[in-house]
């Protein structure tokens, strides 16, 4: 997986929210607000091919939480990005 090009995570009223740059991406139907520790992931994500594997690994590496509660976390997290259409295949 990749993040599509054209997102970016803004700072905005005290909240990282997932902008849409560039017409093929405008959709104001969704605002995408990203905690602590999806806004972790995604900067740690971005530019980069990644899989569910290689962001439990980044969750473990900065949470104290144990790989099988990473791995299902991210596994939903990423399956909402997708759902979203913020990430390529």
């Amino acid at each position: 997986m990749k993040i599509k090009k054209g997102f970016e995570v803004q700072h905005v009223c005290g909240e990282h929210v997932i902008i849409a740059c560039g017409e093929e991406n405008i959709d104001f139907s969704k605002v995408i607000s990203l905690n602590e520790t999806s806004n972790y992931l995604w900067e740690n994500l971005e530019g980069k091919e990644f899989d569910v594997k290689t962001m439990a690994e980044l969750l473990l590496k900065e949470y104290e939480v144990d790989e099988a509660t990473a791995t299902k976390d991210c596994q939903s997290l990423a399956d909402a990005w997708m759902e979203a259409g913020l990430l390529d295949k």
